[in-house]
Parts: C-alpha cells; sequence; structure tokens
C-alpha cells in the first residue's frame, strides 16, 4: 500500500465513510439521470484566511493521497449501505468497483497559500470526484489549521526549537495528524509515540509531576529518573520550591544535567531566576525548557529569557484559536456530456453573504518583486501568461489514479521553511492583519479551459 513506499509501518483503513450521505445520494442521481460521467473540475480553496492571519499553511496533502488511495467500498462497508437503505442496488454495483481514475493537482504540501488559491484540483468524472470531498476537507482543514497556528509559534520561537505535546488535548486520531502538521510547521519533536511510529518523527519525554509525587522526597524522585536515564535527562523542577528543586537536581545530577523543566508560574521571572541560579551551582550548560499553555504570544514574549526551548500542547492542537482552515470544495467546471472529448464549461454558485466562488480551471503562480521577494498571488484560468510560466505552484500529484508525488516529511518541512522565507517579513508578526500578499485575478479568455 501507499505508506510502504516510505517504509512508514501502519495500514490505512478503508476510508469511505469518511464521508457525509449526500455524496452518496448525489451520485444516486446523478448515475440515474446520465450525468455521473461528466468530465468534471473540482477545486479545494478558501475565501478567506482566519482573522488576522497573514498567511496560510498547506498541510495533510500526503494524507489525502493515503485517503484517496485507500477510499474503497468492500463487503462490510456495502453491507451497511444496503442495510441502512443509503443508496439503491445499482449504486452499490458502482460503488464496489470504486477507484479514483483521474488526476489531482494540488500546491505541494508545506507551501503556503492565501485567499481564493486552488490548494487542491481534482479531475475525473463527476461521479468519482464528488464522493472524496468530505475525507478531503476533513484532512486539509484541520492538518492546514495547525500547521498554520505551528508555523507562528516557530516564528516566534526563532532557533529555539519546539516540542509538540497536545495528544491528551485533543482526539486521539487528531493528535497524531496535529504531531505531523506541527512537524510540518517547525516543530522539532512531539510527545506522541503513535506520531513517532507512524512518521518517523522524533519522539521525546521524561516525567511529570506524579513521578515526583510517587516518592517520598523529590530528591528520591530526581535520584530514580537520573539512574535511569542518565544526567543528560529533563527534571521537572515546579513540583513544589523551584528554587530548593534547582538545587536539588543539580546536587543530584552534578553540572552534567541535561535540563529542567519549568510548567507554572511567571515563566519570564522564573527563567531568569533559574538561569542564573544555574549558573552560580555551575550547570552553566543544562538547558531550560518551560511548558504551560504556550501560543505564539506567549512564546514571543519569552524572546528575551533565558529559554532553551519550548513544549506546546492545548493551543497548537486547537490551531490556537482557529481549528480549521475553512476549506470548501467546489465544482468549478464541467462537461456538457459523458463525451470524452467535449469541452469544459465554467460553472460557479451565484450566492450572497461572501459565499461567491469563481468558475474554471484554474492555475495559480506567485510573483515575485525584483528582490526575490513574494508580491502577488495570481490565479487565473486559460492560458499562464509568459512572465508567470516559471513561478507556478500547482504540481500533479495524482495522474490517472495513481500517486505521483509522495514525498518524505523532512521534504515538507523544509519546504514550508523555505516558502515562509520568501514572504515579506511582516509575514511573522503576531499583530493581526491582513494577508501579507494580495489575491489577484488574471482576465480568463472566454471558452479557454485547457492546460494544467
Amino acid at each position: 500500500m501507499n505508506t510502504a513506499d516510505l517504509g512508514l509501518p501502519v495500514e490505512v483503513p478503508s476510508t469511505a465513510l469518511f464521508t457525509d450521505q449526500y455524496e452518496l445520494t448525489m451520485l444516486q442521481a446523478a448515475l440515474r439521470a446520465g450525468t455521473a460521467e461528466r468530465r468534471s473540475v473540482f477545486e479545494v480553496f478558501t475565501r478567506r484566511l482566519p482573522h488576522g492571519r497573514r498567511y496560510g499553511v498547506v498541510a495533510g496533502t500526503g494524507r489525502v493521497l493515503d485517503a484517496v488511495e485507500n477510499f474503497r467500498f468492500d463487503a462490510d462497508v456495502l453491507g451497511f449501505l444496503r442495510e441502512r437503505a443509503v443508496v439503491d442496488e445499482p449504486t452499490l454495483r458502482w460503488l464496489a468497483d470504486y477507484r479514483f481514475s483521474g488526476d489531482i493537482w494540488g500546491y505541494p504540501e508545506g507551501e503556503v497559500y492565501f485567499p481564493g488559491s486552488p490548494i487542491l484540483r481534482l479531475e475525473g468524472s463527476f461521479a468519482e470526484c464528488v464522493l472524496l470531498e468530505t475525507v478531503i476537507l476533513s484532512i486539509l482543514n484541520h492538518d492546514s489549521a495547525i500547521a498554520a497556528a505551528a508555523s507562528r509559534m516557530s516564528a516566534a520561537a526563532g532557533d529555539r526549537p519546539l516540542i509538540e505535546m497536545g495528544a491528551r488535548r485533543t482526539h486521539e486520531l487528531a493528535a497524531v495528524a496535529a504531531s505531523r502538521a506541527a512537524y510540518i510547521g517547525g516543530f522539532t519533536s512531539t510527545s506522541d509515540l503513535a506520531a513517532g511510529f507512524r512518521y518517523g518523527i522524533p519522539t521525546v519525554g521524561t516525567s511529570a509531576h506524579a513521578f515526583t509525587l510517587l516518592h517520598d522526597q523529590e530528591r528520591d524522585a530526581f535520584r530514580a529518573q537520573v539512574d535511569s536515564m542518565g544526567r543528560g535527562t529533563t527534571l521537572l523542577v515546579d513540583t513544589y520550591d523551584v528554587a530548593e528543586a534547582v538545587r536539588t537536581a543539580v546536587e543530584v545530577a552534578g553540572p552534567e544535567l541535561g535540563a529542567v523543566r519549568i510548567d507554572s508560574g511567571d515563566l519570564l521571572l522564573v527563567a531568569h531566576r533559574v538561569r542564573q541560579q544555574l549558573d552560580e551551582l555551575g550547570a552553566t550548560g543544562t538547558r531550560i525548557l518551560v511548558t504551560s499553555d504556550l501560543d505564539e504570544y506567549a512564546i514571543a514574549s519569552l524572546a528575551a529569557a533565558p529559554v532553551d526551548a519550548y513544549g506546546v500542547g492545548t493551543q497548537l492542537v486547537t490551531g490556537s484559536g482557529h481549528p480549521t482552515a475553512s476549506m470548501v470544495y467546489k465544482l468549478v467546471a464541467r462537461a456538457e456530456s459523458a463525451d470524452a472529448s467535449a469541452p469544459l464549461v465554467p460553472v460557479a454558485k451565484r450566492s450572497t453573504g461572501g459565499k461567491t466562488s469563481v468558475g474554471g480551471r484554474k492555475w495559480a503562480a506567485r510573483r515575485l518583486d525584483a528582490e526575490g521577494v513574494a508580491e502577488a498571488e495570481v490565479i487565473g484560468t486559460g492560458p499562464v501568461p509568459a512572465e508567470l510560466a516559471g513561478r507556478q505552484l500547482l504540481v500533479q500529484l495524482v495522474k490517472g489514479g495513481d500517486v505521483v508525488a509522495r514525498e518524505p516529511l523532512d521534504a515538507v518541512r523544509n519546504r514550508h521553511a523555505r516558502a515562509r522565507a520568501d514572504l515579506p517579513l511582516s509575514a511573522i508578526q503576531l499583530s493581526r492583519g491582513e494577508p501579507v500578499i494580495p489575491t489577484e485575478y488574471a482576465h480568463e479568455r472566454p471558452g479557454s479551459q485547457t492546460g494544467a
């Protein structure tokens, strides 16, 4: 299966029921009407970024490819649909043979995006594309929200490493996806072993307050941990009195103590006091790790503090106040018949209240200024202007139903770092603002719906 290509140890089960019922009832009606096989183009985009955010981060693409490959209606799934009378027998027979055989293009994972960016584009029959809407959106909306929060936190942290430790603050399966998205956004490790097992993300962890409370004396707990894990371990020093704990920690482990962790109190003040105390005790190489409900603003406020690393949980896995990227999946073009040679016709919903969309199969390119800094996200239909041909953003991910662009997670993580670095410097400001570059729409040539 797909993950074996990267040596990953976990197989993905069928994703066919990770969908809404109306995807199947639309399929049934289209099959009966004879329109199900019309060639169609669906696109994923967001109309706006979360309030105050300056850029978005594409994350979850690799998981989308897994989901598409494993979207299969086996006997048990078909039996469930039959028992509930969700769709009729002709539709069940069609579903039994379902395999996505179309093409998927998209922004490469780790890339940044802006309002209107065609983050993913699916091309195939209406029937095979419409079924994938819910599972694709559920993955991209969650993972992109987490990656955007992680990116802001890593920008605020600078060169200091970030540990993802939010598994206990979200659904157990979402926690694994959140670890993956956080790694893309710039985190360096996770406390979640399932994420380490599945995606190869470095894992870390030592002890909690319960371990200290288990022992009769704090010194006994520190001794037990050092004896087990070595002097390079991280000791938690805020169970009782921080100053006394730091003194005891250095006495037990010596100046070779790896790190101390602070999980409560005024972190800025406590970090300065602990650094001074460690230095006075000769533990000049002992690092300070801080945790305790951190977000990007708290991390930025600690920039001048003698902190060496951050551990982030709740605010990360909830998107730091924005748990979804608000992406939508819309039909933007379709043929007028099932004839393979029938031209595509742009289509779009007419709506008030900000729910409008732009019809036609899109391309996207990022225009740079004279210094090589991004200055606009240009989106259009039809031929791509020559001056933007080398700056196109969409790459082919699936061709004729086969995945052609699976890649290691570290490549995705590195791409994001490069993409963020190419944005104007104001992109990493934490103050609320508009998207850091504008979205521009190129004039389309009527009737032109060809090209990538």
